[in-house]
């Protein structure tokens, strides 16, 4: 019985150390294969963390990811920290690599399915011809002189059981294999998508890495087959398969696709992604159990999914994250384990290497910027293409891998071309800045457009030259649609029914059914939507297909739809760039349109409805700038400091009128055009001269109404002025953390001109208004307050206008103002810090350089209407 007992006590505490883990002594590093997770967690932490690492630091030098991620796994190798004592044997154990490449094969599986889904056919038809052309120049060239590399490498560092005529092969494909992925991400990153110099290298590179796949499926077909014949059957069933897949297989998919509604809605089905990723591994089975790689089978299966409506780019949304982050590193991890730069150990083998960059490079860069020069390209266009075209990355270092698995290549060899990989892929960027910079670049989707916009402009009648009606709305989130649309309603000018003499009702339809109002002056609308560009592949994908997805964007449509239902000329355009840039594609956008001014929604936040609300009070909204105010939490914060930052950069870069839109009121949805009410501070300068034409112009709309109020300083309270010198012809643009503020110096005879042109503007519209505003000015109604405190009188008069506009249950209120960050009449900052200060509030500069002084005053001191900030084109200074 004691024996017993012994005996279950000795169970128990086996039991107890097993169940205990750490706590009980156990070594969580130690692999065991009954539980391999503990350390595949340590593993892949240390793996994505080296990479992000490394990852942020090459991003800062416009190098692609795959760069950090083959650095990450060759420092993670024997050539790095392989020589701390026990590293390999314990973080990446002999007996735990099964697991690592188990993760790394479904990834890479994956990961050429994405590939697979980058290639859009309907590139290659539009240039074909020229495309062909580079293609096959890039492809001739390097597959000959890499053929002839690899007698001398051969001969230097392969064994002779190596087939010779194996080897050649290999390196000729090596040699003259373009990296597709990488090179969709270099375009991408220059704004190279859009020029001619881009389309052709895209079509070019699709071509090439489609033969290179085939010339790489031939050669492992040869490798694992033992006869000439037994090859020629592998060759024979891959193309027949092939050729199954891409023709009735493709319209398989696209007939299910169709028939589970994924492509109408451009989103898989859960019944979809199914199907897709298990065909993506019954493909990969099948073509490697009939000889060739299983990654062909994952790479034809991504060629099935179609591109229309954006479900490509759906489904690459579904994995890019999970295969970007997670199992590619390791991927590239086990090619650095395989990687050791110690092997590197003589002249003879980095005389090769210096020798294999240069083979690679020049017989790629020569044939393919000669062939593009023979197609009518500049040698500057053709020396980017050439360079592009020269790109390795992950492609290369997946055909080395096979070559090394398939032990054609030796640890040496395969070292020697992973650093020629490295290289090249480094070079790339540089040099197609240094070929092809910004300013020779020729944007022809653009130029082609702005021809269009030229011929609509010269067929419309001459309009009075304050009349604006070419405006650019910027559409950068579902949030921002809102504000567009309150403000849009704006812009839609009528004249009153010719019976009531008001806006006509269903009493006054003609005969016909229909209204008697005509529309005096077509307003011409530009949506510029805007989308972030990130690492990821969709991100991409969306900047290739922008023209198309355009027409199926959400807010783009839901805008355009409101245009058609206000009459309004709605033309958009999808830009999928960098956030850092959108300024600038403003910019450029506002110069090609010769829009007369752009229109900036900013709804950061939801309408918060009380019961106030329902009797008549007008509701609180969140004001897009409590961040700044600390009055929420430290990522809304952020988000206003930045999203400020990029407003002040449009307001120093966009050569047009600028109007910046806060929506801050609710509208009626009862209403079918709801009628507005505008309060307009006038204090002078060009802004607010700006403002004040503008608000006449709406006004010839017969539901707004205007109240315009002269605000001037009284002397006795006026406050030191800062005199300057008049340099008012340039800007001058102060650089700071918090992005650039363009501020112009005024000095005594700027001021003076300045306010003569207030005082001309103020008499035409308050005095001696001109026949054909009559209407217009009839709802308008001006007066001029003396004060001492500008600001505090504003926010006064704006809280009244809030009480009494709120009378009118149809009725919200807009408060027009003019930014006013130059020739500013008078200094009114000592003002606005005593303001906030007594509000109880903190306020940095981002507020007042945003928004100008009597912005950020009516956003202190909380007053609940919308705000419109406007700024005067440069032209008109």
């Amino acid at each position: 019985m004691g024996d017993l007992a012994s005996h279950v006590a000795h169970l128990l505490s086996r039991a107890a150390a097993e169940q205990g883990g750490i706590i009980s002594g156990d070594d969580p590093t130690k692999y065991n294969a009954s539980n391999p997770i503990r350390l595949w967690v340590i593993q892949l932490v240390l793996i994505v963390g080296m990479t992000e690492l490394l990852a942020l630091f090459l991003s800062r030098i416009r190098q692609p990811r795959v760069i950090a991620e083959v650095i990450g796994g060759i420092v993670l190798g024997p050539s790095v920290m392989g020589h701390i004592p026990n590293f390999r044997a314990t973080i990446f154990p002999t007996e735990s690599l099964p697991v690592l490449t188990i993760t790394a094969s479904i990834g890479l599986l994956l990961f050429l399915f994405l590939v697979g889904l980058e290639i859009d056919t309907r590139i290659l038809k539009k240039n074909l011809l020229t495309a062909a052309t580079v293609s096959f120049a890039g492809l001739i060239i390097p597959l000959g002189l890499g053929a002839a590399l690899g007698i001398g490498v051969y001969h230097e560092f392969i064994p002779k059981t190596v087939n010779f005529g194996l080897f050649l092969l290999f390196v000729a494909v090596a040699i003259g294999i373009t990296a597709f992925p990488v090179l969709c991400r270099i375009l991408t990153e220059l704004k190279l998508l859009d020029t001619e110099v881009g389309l052709i290298t895209l079509a070019a590179g699709s071509i090439d890495d489609v033969v290179g796949w085939i010339l790489l499926a031939l050669t492992v077909a040869l490798v694992n087959s033992s006869s000439g014949l037994t090859a020629l059957y592998i060759l024979l069933a891959s193309a027949g398969y092939t050729v199954l897949l891409l023709f009735p297989g493709r319209w398989a998919f696209r007939w299910f696709a169709k028939w589970t509604g994924s492509l109408e809605k451009g989103s898989p089905t859960a019944g979809m992604m199914t199907v897709t990723l298990i065909s993506v591994f019954i493909s990969a089975f099948f073509t490697d159990i009939i000889g060739i790689h299983a990654i062909f089978g994952g790479f034809l299966v991504g060629l099935l999914v179609p591109h229309d409506n954006g479900l490509a780019i759906s489904f690459v949304e579904m994995l890019e994250d999970l295969v970007t982050i997670v199992f590619l590193p390791i991927y590239f991890t086990l090619s650095g384990l395989r990687t050791d730069l110690s092997l590197l150990n003589t002249g003879v083998a980095w005389g090769y290497i210096v020798l294999i960059c240069l083979v690679a490079f020049t017989s790629k860069f020569v044939g393919c910027s000669i062939a593009a020069h023979l197609n009518g390209f500049k040698w500057r266009e053709a020396g980017a293409i050439g360079s592009l075209m020269s790109c390795k990355g992950l492609v290369e270092l997946i055909v080395l891998n096979i070559g090394l698995q398939a032990n054609i290549l030796t640890p040496r060899a395969f070292s020697m071309f992973v650093v020629h990989a490295l290289v090249l892929t480094f070079m790339t960027t540089p040099l197609v800045l240094l070929f092809y910079p910004a300013k020779y670049r020729v944007h022809l989707r653009e130029d082609q457009k702005l021809l269009g916009v030229g011929k609509s402009l010269q067929s419309k009648p001459s309009l009075d030259e304050e009349y604006r009606c070419r405006f650019t709305i910027i559409l950068d989130g579902i949030e921002a649609l809102p504000a567009a649309m309150t403000l849009s309603q704006l812009l839609y000018r009528q004249r009153p029914s010719p019976r009531s003499g008001s806006f006509s009702s269903e009493s006054d339809l003609d005969e016909k059914g229909q209204s008697p109002q005509i529309v005096d002056f077509p307003v011409d609308i530009q949506a510029l939507r805007l989308m972030e560009l990130t690492n990821r592949t969709s991100a991409v994908l969306r900047s290739q297909e922008a023209d198309g997805l355009v027409h199926n964007d959400p807010v783009v449509s839901i805008y355009k739809t409101f245009g058609q239902l206000n009459h309004f000329n709605v033309s958009a355009k999808l830009s999928v760039i960098h956030f850092a840039e959108f300024s600038e594609a403003i910019a450029e956008h506002v110069a090609s349109t010769s829009s007369q001014m752009v229109i900036i929604p900013w709804a950061r936040g939801t309408t918060q409805v009380s019961d106030e609300s329902a009797q008549g009070q007008q509701p609180s909204a969140r004001n897009p700038f409590d961040g700044i105010f600390h009055k929420t939490t430290v990522q809304d914060q952020t988000g206003s400091v930045v999203y400020s930052e990029f407003i002040r950069n449009v307001f120093s870069r966009a050569p047009s009128d600028i109007a910046l839109f806060v929506e801050r009121g609710v509208v009626n949805p009862s209403a079918k055009v709801t009628p507005q009410h505008i309060f307009l501070p006038f204090i002078g300068g060009p802004d607010d001269r700006l403002a004040l034409s503008f608000v006449v112009q709406l006004c010839e709309n017969p539901l707004i109404t205007a109240t315009v109020v002269r605000i001037t300083r009284t002397e006795s309270s006026s406050g030191p002025t800062d005199e300057v010198e008049d340099a008012a012809s340039e800007p001058i643009t102060h650089d700071s953390n918090a992005a650039a503020d363009t501020i112009y110096a005024q000095g005594t005879i700027t001021r003076l001109s300045s306010n003569t042109a207030d005082n001309i503007l103020w008499d035409r519209y308050a005095t001696s208004p001109p026949p054909n505003l009559t209407a217009a000015l009839s709802r308008v109604t001006f007066r001029t307050d003396l004060t001492p405190s500008p600001l505090r009188h504003i926010a006064e008069l704006a809280k009244k206008e809030v009480v009494t506009t709120s009378a009118f249950s149809e009725k919200t209120l807009i408060i027009f103002t003019g930014r006013s960050r130059r020739l500013c009449v008078d200094s009114l900052g000592q003002e606005l810090a005593s303001t906030v200060s007594e509000l109880g509030i903190s306020i940095g500069a981002s507020v007042p350089k945003t928004l100008g002084d009597v912005g950020a005053a009516l956003v202190a001191s909380d007053v609940k209407a919308s705000l419109l900030v406007l700024q005067a084109a440069p032209s008109t200074l």
